[in-house]
């Protein structure tokens, strides 16, 4: 059986910026929306058009350039909003307009004072308002992670039936276990009796550390797009990480997924959001984060150095990482010692490494890291004339 395209929908420029202190200007999100486009993304959020007359000239902008990836702008349920994101994408090649509501009882009753059916109207009518300016409409359940099946089931059904290609069923908060969210696409994939003329979408939010869990579980019971941003940022606790879904579908071979991301692109991308957005990535963040090939403890690298398959199931050339590294320190064992003395060009025997390793405990135990030239000096200052170099 042929493998299935998953669409990745990524909104770096749009649910990531809203990170406080992530602000870009138009010529930052032209640049990214390109560096996007050769990345591989199938879909460019380009920003909320009518929230701002900055936000309105960059998804303009970005219109314009764009040549070969869907363009999309977010807009709420109303219809200026949505006749504002329809000038914005005039000039896209591949626009799209995104726009929705929120179905939980706690949204529709404590933010909007309606009803279910009420909601159900407006939905129906932001999507043929959408369609007036595009082909492409996609509509977003806001908080659809905490709304009742049966009747996220009917308004999927409703939006579909007024013209929706996409329909995005975030967790907005970030509240489903993988299995709740799994099971929720599962349910609208066997109960909208018009899903096929869709596209299910994955929005997850990172409250509980669960995105990347959701939106795989979304996948794999139907769904066939995964938003995401790059490094996962996003409101409060971030989103989806677009480079651990994308690698995640690409190591599980037995999915029967794929995307179209060029994976070597995915480390220099990490590197430029976090440059242009100055906000730094953490050390242990996966794929991406300076620590993802480094290994420290002893076990693990005796392990490595004899087969890197033994600790590393993904090799760094593949995401464009900088090779692997061996970081010494008090938890490290001979043999990291040794290899790490050889790239210095020293030749020492295993007695030798012996009675190096006690020294070298002793000056690992003064640092957080032992570097080269701690081990050049204590290379030095062992037997010198048994040291080739």
């Amino acid at each position: 059986m042929s493998a299935t395209k998953i669409d990745i929908f990524d909104t770096t420029l749009r649910d990531g910026e809203q990170v406080p202190g992530c602000k870009l200007n138009t010529k930052e999100k032209i640049e990214l929306a390109l560096a996007l486009e050769e990345l591989g993304v199938d879909i460019i959020e380009a920003g909320f058009p009518i929230s701002s007359p900055g936000d309105f000239a960059s998804v303009e902008e970005i219109s314009k350039v764009i040549k070969t990836v869907r363009v999309c702008g977010l807009t709420r349920a109303v219809e200026k909003d949505i006749e504002v994101a329809g000038a914005a994408l005039k000039l896209a090649k591949r626009p799209r307009i995104h726009t929705g509501i929120g179905t939980s009882d706690l949204h529709i009753k404590a933010k909007f004072r309606s009803t279910r059916e009420e909601i159900l109207v407006r939905a129906a009518q932001a999507v043929k308002w959408a369609r007036n300016f595009v082909d492409d409409v996609e509509f977003y359940a806001e908080d659809a992670g905490r709304t009742d099946n049966d009747y996220l089931a009917k308004v999927v059904e409703t939006v579909i039936a007024a013209g929706a290609t996409v329909v995005n069923i975030p967790d907005t908060t970030g509240y489903c276990l993988p299995t709740q969210y799994g099971e929720k696409i599962a349910y609208l994939i066997n109960n909208v009796p018009n899903i096929d003329k869709a596209i299910l979408s994955c929005h997850c939010h990172n409250d509980l550390g669960l995105a990347t869990a959701n939106s795989i579980a979304g996948v794999m019971n139907g769904a066939r797009q995964i938003e995401c941003t790059i490094n996962g940022i996003g409101e409060r606790a971030g989103n989806t990480s677009l480079e651990e879904v994308v690698m995640i579908l690409k190591q599980h071979k037995s999915l029967n997924l794929y995307t179209n991301i060029k994976t070597e692109q995915l480390n220099p991308m990490s590197r430029k959001v976090a440059e242009t957005m100055r906000m730094y990535v953490q050390p242990n963040k996966a794929i991406v984060g300076s620590n993802a090939f480094s290994h420290s403890s002893g076990i693990h690298q005796d392990g490595f150095l004899k087969e890197a398959l033994t600790y590393e199931i993904i090799n760094p050339v593949e995401v464009g990482a900088d090779s692997s590294k061996i970081v010494l320190t008090a938890r490290s064992g001979r043999s990291a010692l040794a290899h790490r003395l050889h790239k210095l060009g020293y030749q020492f025997n295993r007695n030798d490494i012996d009675v190096l390793y006690q020294q070298f405990l002793k000056i690992a135990d003064e640092k957080k890291e032992v570097e080269d030239t701690d081990l050049q000096e204590m290379a030095k200052q062992y037997q010198p004339e048994s040291v080739t170099v």
